[in-house]
């Protein structure tokens, strides 16, 4: 393989001469690679776990949800908490996990102050 002499260089400035078949040839054959922190065996299981929970009901979502973003337990596979919940969860944009959280947090808030409220859980939605 031989060296490229424009390394460093933007191949997008308009002061760079073309680039050679050979540079060309080059920069398509080199892998990249984006490497995040590894998470523990604990935070793996934990992550997978967490992950079947927010699958499941909205309150147990909300929950999970916050906890995968307040310990950053994406952080193995993806830079942001949004990118990581459209990956996983598809979720369009970062409104639907933030939705979820509050509305776990208004469970939880509500629960605090009467002690009538009963959570029921199904496979797919919560009923307070």
């Amino acid at each position: 393989m031989t060296q490229n002499p424009q390394k460093g260089v933007n191949p997008n400035s308009s002061e760079n001469p073309p680039p050679t078949d050979d540079q060309q040839t080059e920069r398509a054959s080199v892998p990249v690679e984006v490497v995040y922190d590894e998470l523990t065996i604990d935070e793996q299981r934990d992550r997978l776990h967490l992950e079947r929970i927010v699958e499941r009901s909205f309150y147990e979502a909300g929950k999970a949800l916050k906890e995968l973003r307040d310990r950053r337990l994406y952080r193995s596979s993806h830079k942001t908490f949004e990118e990581y919940c459209q990956d996983r969860f598809g979720y369009g944009s970062r409104r639907q996990p933030d939705l979820l959280i509050e509305a776990a947090n208004v469970v939880d808030n509500l629960s605090e102050k009467s002690d009538q409220i009963v959570i029921y859980t199904t496979t797919s939605t919560t009923f307070v």
